[in-house]
This record gives structure tokens, sequence and C-alpha cells, in this order.
């Protein structure tokens, strides 16, 4: 069976066509259920029981005093029958006719199909200007934060299909509207496919979108971040390398303009204090409790993983100006961002290794 959850809030105008429309696409093709989780203060609640009461295919939740979309996806995946679960808007910006395209995939052996307006074929036409730059910023933000958000293209769209398995046992906390990134974060699944699609625009009333969603969206981000042990260190470990930044400008000031030493001097001791600095943070904060053997070693290889570091991006600032006639500035960020992957890459690997973890990797692949 497959289940269809569709959280709504005050949609009286739409839940009449979604039903009918599903009802179209899916009559023959597969047993299914429509599970409406409802929030709403107008005539939806109404509509819905009348609607439950005629059609044997909806189940309807109506929850008073309890509101989020999130939530209500939650509701919905909790009373879901089906071994099969999908979810989507009852605004009808998400065409239900997709439906069984989704459903082959699944029958194909993927675990989770996500239906995006940014793969080719799909379009997002549906939203404002200002609507697609808050979408735009929040995406970015997103794959930028998360690992395992940047293999799909659509981490906020919220239609999506998955097997029963992806969720199961998983211990989800979704935060505001997002309820796809919690699943991309926290869901077992080996398999996923991207779908295209027509973003379409709103029928009914206006958005429910505001500035409260868009805080707990970046409120979310920054649990899952935490919760996600890899994203969280790299994360510390941009702090520690914007720290490190304002220890070498610090240091190279107060050398030059205070001792009154030589640019080369306040240069070479400022980088040198800086990479200490970065060294101790990373040891005690980015990396704590990672680092096996002599702390002096450590620094020895966090010395050679930086060196190579610098090399890397003075090369690629050369090959950007020289080669590729870039203007410095760009040049000099694409530097910067080619050896900042290579230190937290490198020293992730080797500087402060855990032995232990790779031992037992090495006894499982044997």
């Amino acid at each position: 069976m497959l289940s269809i959850i569709i959280p709504t809030f005050n949609e009286s105008q739409n839940v009449p066509v979604i039903i009918q429309r599903i009802d179209q696409t899916l009559s023959e093709i597969v047993p299914y259920e429509v599970i409406f989780v409802d929030d709403s203060t107008d005539e939806t609640p109404r509509i819905l029981a009348d609607m439950a009461k005629k059609n044997p295919h909806v189940r309807f939740f109506h929850r008073s005093g309890e509101r989020g979309l999130a939530t209500a996806v939650m509701k919905g995946l909790a009373e879901a029958r089906g071994d099969v679960l999908a979810v989507l808007d009852a605004d009808l910006q998400h065409p239900p006719e997709l439906l069984p395209v989704m459903l082959k995939k699944i029958d194909c052996g993927y675990d989770l199909v996500i239906p995006s307006r940014f793969v080719p074929g799909g379009n997002d036409g549906g939203l404002s200007p200002f609507r697609k730059l808050v979408s735009w910023g929040a995406r970015m933000i997103g794959r930028a934060m998360l690992s395992r958000v940047r293999s799909c293209t659509d981490p906020t769209g919220g239609y999506f299909m998955l097997r029963r398995s992806v969720i199961e046992n998983v211990d989800l906390h979704p935060l505001g509207w997002k309820i796809l990134m919690e699943i991309l974060v926290r869901g077992n699944y080996k398999k996923l496919v991207e779908i295209p699609y027509q973003f379409h625009r709103r029928l009914g009333d206006r958005s429910k979108m505001n500035i409260r969603e868009q805080v707990n969206y970046i409120r979310h981000v920054a649990r899952l971040v935490k919760a996600s042990p890899d994203d969280w260190r790299l994360l510390k470990f941009l702090i520690v390398g914007l720290s490190g930044v304002g220890v070498n400008l610090t240091v190279f000031t107060f050398l030059l303009h205070v001792l009154d030493q030589s640019e080369v001097t306040s240069a070479t001791v400022a980088a040198t204090i800086s990479m200490l600095s970065n060294f101790l943070l990373h040891d005690h904060f980015t990396w704590k409790g990672m680092g096996k053997g002599i702390k002096f070693v450590r620094l020895i290889k966090f010395g050679l993983v930086s060196s190579i570091g610098i090399m890397i991006q003075v090369g690629i600032v050369f090959l950007c100006m020289e080669w590729w006639d870039w203007y410095s500035f760009m040049a000099n960020l694409a530097g910067i961002a080619g050896g900042t992957v290579w230190n937290y890459v490198g020293n992730n690997r080797w500087t402060w290794t855990n032995h232990e973890r790779w031992a037992v990797l090495a006894k499982i692949r044997k």
C-alpha cells in the first residue's frame, strides 16, 4: 500500500481538488490511502470529515492546540499503514500526477525519491522572485552545512516518497517546515534519486511562509549540524580558522606598529603564532579526544599539512591569475578555498586520525 500524507492548514478550497486528482491518478495503479493531518481554523476540518465519510481512501486527523508542518507530517507517518510513504503539500504546487512516476523509481530499488525543480526538465516558476531568492538561500545554507544534503538539489521542496525502512527506528526531531532535510540527514537510505517537476503557482490564499519559519529553518540546520559528527567537526574547523586570521592580524599589527619590527619579521612571527593557536584549538576543540600519541608529533604533522596547504593556495592563485586571467581577489579566494579543503582533509585523515577507528574498519573489510 502507498500512504500519502498531506498536512493542511486552512486549505478548504484545495483539498477537494487534490483528492480528486489523486483518485484519478492512482485508482487503477496501486492500493493507497490519503492521510490529511489538519491544523485548520476555517472550514477545512468539516470538508475533510465529509470527504473521509464518502471516500474510503481518505483518513483525517484534526489537531487542536498543536501547529506545525513538520509535526503534522510526523503524525501522518506514524498513522500510515503503507510500506511506501509519500508527502506533498495541499496547495497543489506539488502535482500529484507525479506519484506513479515516483512509485516506479521505488520499484526500481530506490529508497528515497525526490521531485526537484532544479534538475533538467524541472522548473520553479510557481514562486515569486523574492520567494525564489529566499528558497535559493535556504538551499545553499542546507547544502553548505550538511554533507548528506549535498546529494540533493532540492532539499527544501517538501515533496518526496520513501520506503518505510528509511525512517524505521530513526529518532526524528523536525523543527519548522523542512521535514525532508531531517530525513536526508538522519534517515537510513542508500539509493536516492531526483526526478524533474514543474512547481505550480499556489492555489487559494497566500503562502504561509513567514519570518518565524525562516528562523526555525536556521535553528533546524544548526541542530542537524550538531547531530552530524562530520559536519559539526567541519564547522568547528572553520571557526578555528577564522580565529587564526584574527590572531595573525593582531600579532602582525602589534609587532609592526607598536614594536616597530620589519614587515618580514612581523609576518613570520604572526604566521607562526597563529599556526600554534590553530593547532591548540583544533587539538582541544575540533578533534578533541581523537589525537593519539605525543602532542608534539601531532604538531609536526599539523605543520607539514599547513605548509602543503600554503603551497596549494599559492599554486591555485598563480594558475588562476597567469593561466586563466582571473582578478587577484577572486584568485586569492579560490586559493584560500583550495588550501582550506586540503588542510581539513589532511588533518582529519592524518594529524588527528583515530587509529582505533581505522583498525575496526580494517577488520570489517577483511
